[in-house]
């Protein structure tokens, strides 16, 4: 794939859909975005040192220190950079990991950016190890080396870069060098979001899309939505979709309810897939611990899917634990699915 400075976006794994986005789908999520980091809801931490960074960089005349955000995806990682692009009243590049395959392709980028502007690098954790030592000396120096030539004649030329904020967002921090994670000055993990939180998102997405709903009916949406504001407005675009044909068009908690459990989410925002991961852990395997690639290969899901999508929300919940010999159901899990735990499987949560 070849970058161009124009941006490329290069979309993540989504829940809760079979097919792949839709351009109208992809559009709408856009104009759910909030704007202004006022608009924004939930991460408080974050919001609140962002807003002192941004005023301070604003007041110095500054480009904004790098930033790198981690997190779950559907958090507002891309949400959070584009907002911070607006508030430093800056030019907006945005690209991914795997776009950069070269050396040549970040030089294209970098030359070509303006002053102050932000840089946002998604999956930041994917870059090749070779492309992302191009990014130590324009992130601390602001110059790019560049090599001209071949063999014998072969010289550097540096180039100077104008001040930029690279904002790196990345699912699997653990992935990201040392070298490379030292040199962001503004480092933010976003976590998994409050039901009170995400109620308020669903009732701002509502009134966005033009949705009569109620109180009860953005909270039995926000309860399960798995934390997650982008998993909340697929959930009530949904359930939008469902009002209109079966109900009155507009939603409360009992018609919420209904569609969800059309859509086989769970009263623990768990979804079909959740639930294969679970069942086979306790059935299958009896509730003994299990190594990823094999339950991968159980429930035909690739193992990275379930490292990053799955795992993490059936972790953060109770109803599963890493073990050194593998993958383990908890007793909350067993309680949940309404099974029996197996007298013979190890000591669980």
């Amino acid at each position: 794939m070849t970058a161009s400075a124009s941006g490329i976006r290069t979309p993540g794994v989504e829940r809760l859909q079979a097919a792949p986005a839709q351009p109208a789908d992809e559009e709408l999520d856009r104009s759910l975005r909030p704007r202004r980091l006022a608009d924004f809801v939930g991460q408080h931490a974050v919001r609140d040192q962002l807003a002192i960074f941004i005023e301070a960089a604003r007041a110095r005349g500054e480009a904004l220190d790098h930033v790198l955000l981690a997190g779950p995806p559907g958090l507002g990682k891309t949400s959070l950079a584009q907002i911070v692009a607006h508030e430093l009243e800056a030019p907006f590049v945005e690209t991914a990991g795997p776009a950069l395959e070269r050396k040549a392709d970040v030089a294209a980028f970098l030359t070509a950016l303006e002053p102050r502007s932000v840089f946002f690098v998604d999956e930041l954790h994917r870059l090749p190890r070779a492309v992302e030592e191009t990014f130590y000396p324009a992130m601390e120096d602001r110059r790019l080396p560049i090599t001209v030539g071949q063999g014998a004649g072969a010289r550097v030329v540096t180039l100077d870069l104008p001040p930029f904020t690279l904002i790196g967002a990345t699912t699997r921090a653990g992935l990201i060098t040392t070298p490379l994670r030292d040199r962001f000055g503004v480092s933010h993990r976003l976590d998994l979001y409050e039901p009170d939180d995400l109620a308020t998102i669903v009732r701002r997405s509502a009134r966005i899309l033009e949705i009569e709903i109620d109180d009860e009916g953005a909270r039995a949406m926000a309860s399960r939505a798995r934390g997650t504001p982008r998993v909340a407005n697929r959930l009530l675009r949904r359930v939008r979709d469902f009002a209109e044909v079966r109900g009155e068009g507009r939603i409360d908690a009992p018609l919420a309810g209904a569609a969800l459990d059309l859509l086989e989410v769970d009263e623990a925002g768990l979804d079909r897939l959740d639930r294969e991961i679970l069942r086979a852990l306790c059935e299958k395997f009896a509730g003994s611990p299990v190594g990823l690639s094999t339950l991968a290969v159980a429930v035909a899901e690739e193992a990275d899917t379930i490292e990053d999508v799955y795992e993490p929300y059936l972790l953060q919940q109770g109803f599963l634990q890493r073990t050194p010999r593998g993958r383990q159901a908890t007793r909350a899990a067993f309680a949940h699915l309404g099974l029996e735990r197996p007298r013979e499987a190890a000591s669980l949560f």
